[in-house]
């Protein structure tokens, strides 16, 4: 069953992002033949972080009800249906429509698949974490590198470009389908022999300090992965870099993830508290975002790779997550706390930079925001790192 479990894990992270970002090397194309406003293409930007945050606190129901495992093949089902569909849209609306639909599957496997890794791997869940953490993240590089080269292969045609990737998402649902009629066993007797027979009743997530700590430290993170996601290429470029380098310092941020997921998450697992990562990650975020308030120019793989190592703290909050969690269950409810309340708390973050930048007319007040804000995650990540047990 582990065989299976593993390429469900991989088969289902590597979908986690491509419907995120397959779609901005081809914008242009796609406002262009659907005639969409700029206002339009703002709400696009804005829709996976709520999608994340409004879909994903409905994870915990449906597991509840049909299993996690039967959660995330259904929830594959959704993303497959989304992207096969989205190509085929004949106008702005229902572009966007369908693309929340996409992601709605997406916000589902985001919040349940900490909770598999913690009922399928309980004496691994920092080594799965991290595996599937690299197979995400080489799932989101892949989307930006490669859905032009497709769209190009189909004579120019963005809607193949974009539709491909629906062939990606199909591929994960039979193994989750044959997953969730192996449920596991109760986790009673295999993580916890030594336990009492009673369990004791579930705690308030909303009256926890760690699950608030954690929360805090997820968003703050994730609005710092976008604000990277967002800036950092017009960061470089306004900083006199041609766009095809800014274009390269930022892919370097995303594929130095693949390998440092993996081998960061695995560490963590093994430790009975993360606080030490979590502050040394927040640091690496310091320097690379201080050296682009000094002069992005004069080292700027320096600082990508800084900035790149600071985007880790995604599996680490993954991590911390499945170990926080005393079982499946508490996982599954942490996790759906903890995204939907961190991905709400992420979205002002990278609009503010916005909003500073066109008033200062210069990144070094965003720049001392962003700084700020890192700040409060190391902060917070501190607490959420430490070794306590949420039930």
């Amino acid at each position: 069953m582990s065989g299976l479990a593993v390429a469900a894990l991989v088969l289902a992270a590597l979908n986690l992002r491509p419907g995120v970002t397959s779609l901005g090397p081809v914008l242009e194309e796609v406002r262009d033949s659907l005639s969409m406003s700029g206002t339009l293409s703002g709400v696009l930007t804005s829709i996976p972080a709520a999608c994340f945050a409004l879909v994903g606190s409905a994870a915990p129901l449906l597991a509840r009800r049909y299993g996690a495992a039967g959660a995330i093949a259904a929830a594959a089902a959704v993303l497959t249906a989304g992207l096969a569909l989205r190509p085929l849209a004949t106008d702005a609306a229902l572009f966007v429509a369908l693309t929340a639909l996409s992601l709605a599957g997406i916000a589902i496997a985001n919040v349940l698949l900490p909770a598999v890794v913690k009922e399928r791997f309980p004496d691994r869940v920092g080594a799965m974490t991290g595996l599937y953490s690299m197979a995400l993240n080489a799932g989101a590089s892949s989307a930006a590198a490669v859905t032009v080269p497709l769209t190009e292969a189909f004579g120019g045609d963005w809607r193949y470009g974009l539709g491909a990737w629906s062939v990606l998402a199909a591929m994960a649902v039979p193994p989750w389908l044959a997953l969730a009629r192996r449920r596991p066993p109760p986790d009673t007797g295999r993580a916890d022999a030594n336990a009492p027979q009673q369990a004791p009743a579930p705690v308030r997530l909303s009256r926890d300090p760690t699950a608030w700590a954690l929360t805090a430290y997820f968003g703050l993170q994730a609005s710092s992965a976008y604000i990277i996601i967002g800036w950092l290429p017009q960061i470089f470029r306004d900083a006199g870099l041609s766009a095809q380098s800014a274009g390269l310092l930022f892919s370097g941020t995303s594929l130095l993830g693949v390998p440092l997921s993996f081998a960061l998450s695995a560490v963590a697992g093994k430790l009975s508290h993360q606080s030490g990562i979590a502050a040394a990650i927040g640091v690496c975020g310091l320097a690379g975002y201080a050296g682009l308030w000094a002069d992005p120019a004069t080292a700027p793989w320096l600082w990508a790779f800084l900035l790149g190592v600071a985007n880790c703290s995604f599996p680490l909050a993954l991590t911390m997550i499945g170990m926080r969690g005393r079982d499946g269950t508490a996982v599954v409810r942490l996790s759906g706390f903890v995204q939907g309340f961190g991905y709400l708390l992420s979205i002002p973050g990278p609009v503010a930079v916005g909003v500073l930048y066109d008033h200062s007319g210069g990144w070094r007040l965003p720049l001392s925001f962003i700084l700020l804000l890192t700040l409060v995650q190391i902060a917070a990540g501190l607490l959420a790192g430490r070794n306590r047990q949420i039930g």
